[in-house]
């Protein structure tokens, strides 16, 4: 495979965005069939939902299960710097040339079939061809929005798990707390194992519950505080609010074990847990000054990121770079973390959709007196390294886009061109 026959898949995946974002499920189901399913060739498919939590529960769903020797894939969205990351198999990101593969195998099913495929349909059919390619044992799918007509429910889940509902995506999910988790809960399936988690608001979990039964699955578990203060030892993701999604994750393993027919172990999954990595999740970027980055975006991964700073660096002087995309709550992710922030630099991402430096500042001046503004993220990390000396944090936070520039600033991360990136 060469650099042109990547440079031409990428090319066709941002191509694909023309066709925005459709919240179907006939075009992939239609692909499906005439690729043969491979989507059925993992002995076990995981789906994972949820507004919040998603990402780490599937990530360690995907940690325990490989320490307990199974063969593991798992598929997140979006990513940060390269299409790779959301294809992961046995740990390790797909290969070029195996996405080459997975892309022109879907782009000549839809070419047959005249199908115009999403974005996200295409990486998701992706996903299920490069997947059944490496034989699998278990695969992990994360929902990319809502549930009931994301591309990843049309692979058909024998495990769904809802992390918890909040407030985001209202444009496309609804404007109430319960027409989303009604959204949400359209992962629950006839016969499926059913887990709710706590990574949400408590409203939102009576309509989970309901919607599941209605739903006929055949097992329901609600994870409770009890089930939180079980989880013991330490976590490969920081924050107590991880405890939350870890726990889901574990009732996740106990439905994967009863379906697979084999115990997974205590040691698997203190493993699985402990030795568990999700970038972009307060995650430390620096140590000198310590520079730490989360993708919180709406307002409840907000509160949860403002509460966890204590912990990471108890006594700090939190310097917050803060950019937030145009289409979420600017003022209602921008408030808790302004409160706990001893001074706030306002800038953006390269991406389209990013809010403007001087009107995010000025949604932060109602939270926060120390309010700075920065023309991009390189300007906006060398002000903040100003204002946090000599001991003081800088926290980059409010979008993922923002989270994937600074992994590449700090850490010298290579990436995709940046259009590369999926709308959601």
């Amino acid at each position: 495979m060469s650099e042109r026959d990547y440079a031409e898949m990428v090319a066709r995946l941002v191509g694909a965005r023309r066709f925005g974002m459709r919240l179907e499920l006939d075009r992939v189901l239609a692909c499906l069939d005439r690729l043969d399913h491979p989507e059925r060739v993992p002995a076990l498919r995981v789906q994972i939902a949820g507004t919040n939590g998603k990402g780490s529960t599937s990530a360690f769903v995907e940690s325990i299960l490989r320490a307990a020797g199974l063969t593991t894939a798992l598929y997140t969205s979006p990513h940060l710097l390269r299409l790779s990351e959301r294809f992961q198999v046995a740990g390790a990101e797909l290969s070029a040339r195996e996405l080459v593969e997975a892309d022109r195998a879907v782009a000549a099913t839809a070419d047959a079939l005249a199908l115009d495929l999403t974005f996200f349909e295409r990486l998701t059919l992706m996903a299920a061809v490069a997947f059944a390619a490496r034989r699998v044992d278990v695969a992990i799918y994360e929902v990319g929005l809502g549930g009931r007509l994301d591309a990843t429910s049309a692979l058909g889940a024998e495990v769904a798990a809802v992390t918890g509902v909040a407030l985001d995506h209202q444009e496309h999910l609804g404007e109430r707390l319960d027409d989303i988790a009604r959204e949400k809960a359209g992962v629950f399936r006839a016969g499926q194992s059913a887990i709710v988690g706590l990574s949400g608001e408590p409203d939102a979990v009576a309509v989970l519950v309901a919607e599941a039964r209605a739903r006929g699955v055949e097992s329901l578990v609600l994870v409770d505080d009890r089930a939180v203060a079980a989880v013991r030892g330490p976590l490969g993701l920081a924050g107590a609010h991880q405890r939350r999604n870890a726990a889901c994750a574990l009732a996740v393993i106990d439905a994967c074990a009863a379906r697979l027919g084999r115990a997974i172990g205590e040691e698997a999954r203190a493993v699985g847990l402990a030795s568990c990595r999700l970038p972009g999740r307060l995650e430390r970027l620096s140590r000198e000054p310590l520079v730490v980055a989360d993708g919180a975006h709406n307002p409840h991964a907000a509160a949860a990121l403002a509460a966890a700073l204590d912990d990471l660096a108890p006594g700090a002087r939190w310097i917050a770079v803060l950019g937030v995309s145009r289409d979420k709550d600017a003022a209602a992710v921008v408030a808790p973390l302004a409160r706990r922030a001893d001074a706030i630099v306002a800038t953006a991402s390269r991406n389209e959709r990013a809010l403007a430096p001087d009107a995010l500042a000025a949604l932060a001046r109602t939270s926060s007196g120390a309010v700075h503004e920065a023309p991009d993220l390189h300007a906006a990390l060398a002000l903040a390294r100003r204002l946090a000396a000599p001991d003081g944090a800088i926290l980059v936070a409010g979008s993922l886009f923002l989270v994937g520039e600074a992994r590449a600033l700090l850490l010298g991360e290579p990436g995709d061109p940046p259009e590369a990136t999926d709308p959601r």
